[in-house]
C-alpha cells in the first residue's frame, strides 16, 4: 500500500484527485488517502442533486456542491469531517464489501476507548448513531471506497444543508437527520483535534510498515487533476444536470436504496427514462436508460430490456422484479 499526501480543502479537487489515482496510478496494488473539505455537499453519482439539498441555504453560506464517482446518498462535509480513500486491486468480488474497508476506523476508535460498529448497508456507528457513510465505485477489476467521518463537524449546518427524504427518515426509524448522526469528539475522553485523527488513522494503515510509502504527485499528475476538476468536478452539468422532461414518476426504497424512475411517455412509447437514487452499483447507469429508449410502455416490453440487463451489478442488491416495480 502506498500513501499519496494532499493537503487540498477543495472539494472539486480532491474528488478529481480520486478519480485520477484510481484511473491512471495502475502500478500500485493499494493507494491510500485522507482529505478534508471546505464545507461542501457531496451528492451520489446517481442522485437529483435539486432533491437533496436546500439550495437557497446552500447559496446563503457559500457550500459547494459537487457529484462523486459512487453512488449512495449525499453527505455533508466540512473542515471537522475527515475523508478517507482505499483504492485496490479487487480480488475477483464484483458484491459491494463496505465492512471490510470500515475496519480500520472501528479499530482506531477502539484504541480511543470508543466502540463503534459497522451496521445497515454502509454506516458505522456509535450508540446507534451515525458518524460514517461509505460508497464504493467499480470498474475494470479495481474498487475506490471512501469514507465520511464526522468527527467535529458542524451538525446544525449539516441538518439545515441536506434534504433528506422523507422515506429516508421513516426507513431509520427516527425523527430527523439531525438526531441520527453524531461527532467522533463527543465520545472522547482525551479531546484530540482532526488532524491528530488523521494521524492516528494513517500511521494504523501502515502498521505492518517499518515506513508509510509515499507517492509523490508530479506535477503532469497535478497538471492532469487540474484538468478533470475543471472540465467536470466544477461543472454545472457534473454537479447538477439537467432535469429531463417527464409525465410519469416513481420511486421505491428498499433495503439496498432508493430507486427513482423519472419517464416520459410519448405516443405509448418511452421517449426518456432516467434512474436516480442512492443505491449502488457498477457501470454506467445511462447505458441502461439507453436501452428503453423508444420501447412501449409495456410491461412485457419493459421486461424484454431488463432480461439484457445485468441489473445485480448496476443495481447491487435489487433484483429485476423489484426494479421492474420502479418503472411501470
Amino acid at each position: 500500500m502506498i500513501y499519496i499526501k494532499n493537503e487540498d480543502n477543495r472539494p472539486q479537487f480532491n474528488l478529481a484527485l480520486e478519480q485520477y489515482v484510481f484511473d491512471n496510478l495502475n502500478q500500485f496494488d493499494e493507494i491510500f488517502l485522507l482529505w478534508i473539505n471546505e464545507p461542501a455537499i457531496i451528492v451520489g453519482k446517481n442522485q437529483n442533486t435539486i432533491e437533496e439539498i436546500n439550495l437557497d441555504y446552500v447559496k446563503e453560506n457559500n457550500i459547494h456542491v459537487v457529484r462523486r464517482l459512487s453512488g449512495g446518498g449525499a453527505v455533508y462535509h466540512d473542515l471537522g469531517n475527515l475523508n478517507y480513500t482505499i483504492i485496490s486491486k479487487s480480488k475477483g468480488s464484483s458484491s459491494f464489501n463496505f465492512e471490510a474497508f470500515s475496519k480500520p476506523v472501528i479499530e482506531v476508535l477502539d484504541k480511543l476507548g470508543v466502540k463503534a460498529e459497522f451496521t445497515g448497508r454502509n454506516d458505522i456507528t456509535i450508540d446507534g448513531k451515525k458518524f460514517c457513510g461509505n460508497a464504493q465505485y467499480m470498474k475494470k477489476g479495481k474498487v475506490l471506497h471512501h469514507g465520511a467521518i464526522l468527527f467535529d463537524t458542524d451538525l446544525t449546518v449539516l441538518s439545515k444543508a441536506l434534504k433528506v427524504s422523507k422515506d429516508k427518515i421513516e426507513s431509520k426509524g427516527v425523527k430527523s437527520v439531525r438526531s441520527r448522526v453524531t461527532n467522533i469528539i463527543d465520545y472522547l475522553d482525551e479531546k484530540i483535534t482532526v488532524e491528530d485523527f488523521k494521524q492516528l488513522l494513517l500511521e494504523h494503515m501502515f502498521k505492518k510498515d517499518s515506513k508509510i510509502k509515499e507517492y509523490k504527485l508530479t506535477e503532469e499528475d497535478y497538471a492532469n487533476i487540474n484538468k478533470l476538476m475543471e472540465e467536470r468536478y466544477s461543472t454545472w452539468e457534473w454537479n447538477f444536470g439537467k432535469s429531463p422532461k417527464f409525465n410519469i414518476s416513481k420511486s421505491k426504497r428498499f433495503p439496498a436504496g432508493k430507486v427513482e424512475t423519472k419517464i416520459y411517455v410519448e405516443n405509448g412509447r418511452i421517449n426518456e427514462l432516467k434512474f436516480y437514487g442512492d443505491f449502488f452499483g457498477g457501470g454506467e447507469i445511462s447505458d441502461i436508460e439507453e436501452k428503453f429508449k423508444g420501447i412501449k410502455y409495456k410491461e412485457d416490453e419493459i421486461e424484454k430490456v431488463l432480461n439484457t440487463i445485468d441489473v445485480g451489478y448496476y443495481f447491487s442488491g435489487i433484483s429485476k422484479d423489484e426494479l421492474m416495480q420502479c418503472i411501470i
